[in-house]
């Protein structure tokens, strides 16, 4: 049985359901992410005479020895899985979603006395975000509905309500037509705001049935009474808010590029608070990864300059540890890291930081001395009170919230995370598959 027919088997087994599918070579590199509505399909067609022949398949289909699937429960989540493996794996055919193209959000800039409502593609600290949503002019129609409901103010405006100029500022033309309440002019008090702002929340939280209905009753009525203009409208604002559940969850389905802070003030922040030489250069975070003690994995994210290096990024499965263990995993995967280093005479990275506290970087530590290394600075970020732990000093450093040097390393320790977490996912679902 010929390598393609194997292939073209084990895709009759697959679901007829949403989902992504992975491309391999016979050395277990992933060469294209899919994703597809019906996964047996999409993938059988990749064996097939008319693939070995269509020129956008013909290179990669004689490569590949393998084909693995990841069922998610919606379409909108397999397009947003399908964007993150693509920028995480980066994948030899695949062309699109490479570059630093991001989904959109909806941003509520809730810190704020008259709470601005955005659309944005790169999300700001201490904002409530809803989002990444598949779509941006979906987005852009439903933040006009509903800013013609709550009449809520999406302008970049530093409002001061303490400041008595603004009752001389003069509004813009949504205040004229009745789609804000215009802040900027202290029109409406800061607790009426939020109080539409409040209610713009529950829409986004889920709560939207009784406004769909409604409109829904008052499209009705406007038919009724022959203003087909009023109802094509209110037609339209339904399905601008229908399209609102169109959307990943912020905190599961976050793009790769989301809240990229100034790297240069965050490598400086580094070096003053670290009382370093230099700024870090070259910084790699480690992360491990389990499910009860199941699947370790462990990543690596490497970081120039301050900005992620995607090429340098490395995953680890655990050899040589059994059950859940987190200080040998981590004495594993920081000594097969710089070993390889030092056998290939590489340069070491300036600062090594370590997820999680004293005992992570005791471990990190011992895998060091035990090669001898001593070049990189190495610290580890403890995730309850976000608390920086150095080798020479008895008590954590404790870094303002605000902190751009904190920030900086909070980056590199969530990229390392989400980057482990998508390895262990991966084998997870292979092991639940194969099952």
């Amino acid at each position: 049985m010929s390598s393609l027919q194997r292939l073209a088997d084990k895709v009759k087994g697959f679901p007829a359901s949403p989902g992504v599918y992975l491309m391999k070579d016979d050395s277990g590199r992933v060469l294209y992410v899919g994703k597809a509505k019906n996964l047996r399909n999409r993938a059988g067609h990749y064996f097939t005479q008319q693939a070995l022949e269509d020129r956008r398949t013909a290179d990669p289909v004689p490569l590949l020895a393998d084909v693995e699937v990841i069922p998610p429960a919606t379409e909108v989540d397999a397009l947003l899985l399908e964007a993150r493996l693509i920028k995480d794996i980066q994948p030899r055919f695949n062309v699109g979603l490479k570059d630093d193209k991001t989904f959109p959000y909806l941003q509520i800039r809730v810190r704020e006395p008259f709470p601005r409502v955005e659309f944005t593609r790169s999300p700001k600290r201490g904002a409530k975000l809803y989002g990444p949503f598949t779509s941006a002019r979906s987005l852009r129609a439903a933040i006009q509905v509903l800013q013609r409901i709550f009449k809520f103010r999406t302008c970049n405006l530093d409002i001061d309500p303490t400041d008595a100029k603004w009752r001389w500022f003069r509004p813009c033309l949504l205040a004229s037509i009745g789609q804000c309440t215009a802040p900027c002019n202290l029109r409406v008090g800061t607790a009426d705001y939020r109080e539409q702002v409040r209610q713009l929340q529950m829409v986004l939280d889920g709560k939207k049935e009784e406004l769909i209905a409604e409109l829904r009753e008052r499209m009705r009525a406007a038919a009724a009474a022959l203003h087909f203009e009023q109802a094509a409208q209110l037609r339209d604002d339904l399905k601008a808010l229908e399209n609102l559940s169109l959307r990943g969850l912020a905190d599961k389905d976050v793009q790769p590029e989301v809240f990229v802070m100034n790297p240069k003030r965050g490598v400086h922040g580094l070096k003053k608070v670290l009382r370093l030489a230099a700024p870090p250069r070259v910084i790699e975070g480690f992360d491990i990864a389990h499910l009860g003690g199941t699947e370790m994995v462990a990543s690596m994210g490497q970081f120039i300059d301050g900005l992620p290096f995607k090429p340098g990024y490395r995953r680890f499965r655990i050899r040589t540890v059994e059950g859940n263990d987190d200080f040998a995993s981590m004495r594993e995967v920081v000594t097969r890291r710089y070993r390889r280093m030092q056998r290939e005479e590489a340069v070491l990275p300036d600062l090594i930081l370590i997820d999680g506290g004293k005992g992570q970087l005791t471990a990190a530590q011992a895998a060091l001395e035990a090669l001898a290394v001593r070049k990189p600075v190495l610290i580890s970020l403890a995730k309850k009170q976000e608390e920086v732990y150095q080798l020479d000093a008895d008590e954590p450093l404790r870094l303002s919230k605000s902190s751009a040097a904190l920030r900086l390393l909070q980056y590199i320790r969530d990229e390392a995370h989400r980057f482990a977490q998508h390895y262990h996912h991966l084998l997870r679902r292979r092991r639940l598959s194969d099952s």
